[in-house]
């Protein structure tokens, strides 16, 4: 059997970590990039760099893309699309919005092209090492299709079903709580400095108390809505994040989310609920 021939287009640290963990399993591999130089270094790995990214498509059966937002994909896949096989499957792994990648579909689809966007939570050494999560939603067929070459790149490919841009936007969702996650660290550390408490202490403690972890369960109390039921009434969570606004204050130290969150706070105590758990704050999210 006649072994399919890939294509990558975008080598930033995603791609072209991709790329060398596909060589390394043996495929055989047709990249591009605009930056040329990018393209050209996996060459060393075993790619094939082209300068136009027609050429790296022409005969392509699968296509996969890593670029920056919706306008750079639409612009590349459009560029591309000259050299096209009939029937060739593109799939983009670029994060971009829900409604992007179901334009994309359906457009391609009345194209004669396979579209399924396939974001991941996955940085370079994760494409490297094959590890991490890669998301999929839309044609189930075509999943089925492609879900064991997808389910070698990723640790773990998570199938949310077949409505277009599902995955789009739980990737999203994803990266939201990842920037709030870093925001909260960045001010976790501004109150610790305003204490004259050092990084590795707040390390040390946050090695043996993983707050993390508890994540999926006040999830899923919080979809209960159970608000009436407190382990945390709000009334005293606000009272700490006073504590925190005040030493952050004294100090001169610049806090970025809890000024918003004790505004939330104060909005949900004057609705009349501060004896409730803290966590209503996020009951109209539900």
């Amino acid at each position: 059997m006649k072994k399919s021939m890939k294509a990558f287009i975008g080598m930033g640290l995603l791609g072209s970590n991709f790329v060398k963990a596909m060589i390394q399993k043996g495929e055989t591999m047709h990249v591009w990039n605009r930056t040329a130089a990018k393209a050209k270094a996996l060459e060393a790995d075993g790619a094939k760099a082209f300068d136009n990214v027609e050429d790296a498509v022409r005969d392509a059966d699968v296509i996969h893309v890593t670029l920056k937002d919706d306008d750079t994909v639409n612009e590349v896949l459009e560029t591309a699309s000259k050299a096209f096989k009939s029937g060739a499957i593109v799939i983009d792994h670029t994060t971009t919005s829900a409604k992007g990648a179901i334009e994309r579909t359906k457009t391609w689809k009345s194209r004669g092209i396979n579209y399924l966007h396939a974001p991941v939570f996955m940085g370079p050494q994760n494409a490297r090492e094959s590890s991490g999560y890669m998301l999929v939603s839309g044609d189930q067929q075509l999943i089925e299709k492609v879900e064991g070459d997808l389910s070698k790149m990723t640790g773990k490919l998570i199938n949310f079903g077949p409505q277009e841009g599902r995955a789009a936007g739980i990737k999203l969702t994803g990266n939201l709580f990842l920037l709030s996650l870093t925001a909260g660290l960045s001010d976790a550390l501004a109150l610790a400095k305003a204490h004259g408490i050092e990084t590795q202490e707040i390390l040390n403690l946050f090695s043996s108390w993983n707050p993390g972890a508890a994540a999926p369960a006040r999830l899923k109390k919080i979809s209960e809505g159970k608000f009436d039921e407190p382990s945390w009434e709000l009334n005293m969570a606000r009272k700490d994040a006073g504590l925190m606004l005040s030493a952050a204050k004294e100090a001169g130290a610049n806090l970025a989310i809890i000024p918003a969150i004790a505004d939330v706070m104060d909005q949900w105590i004057a609705k009349g609920h501060g004896n409730d758990d803290w966590s209503v704050i996020a009951k109209d999210s539900l």
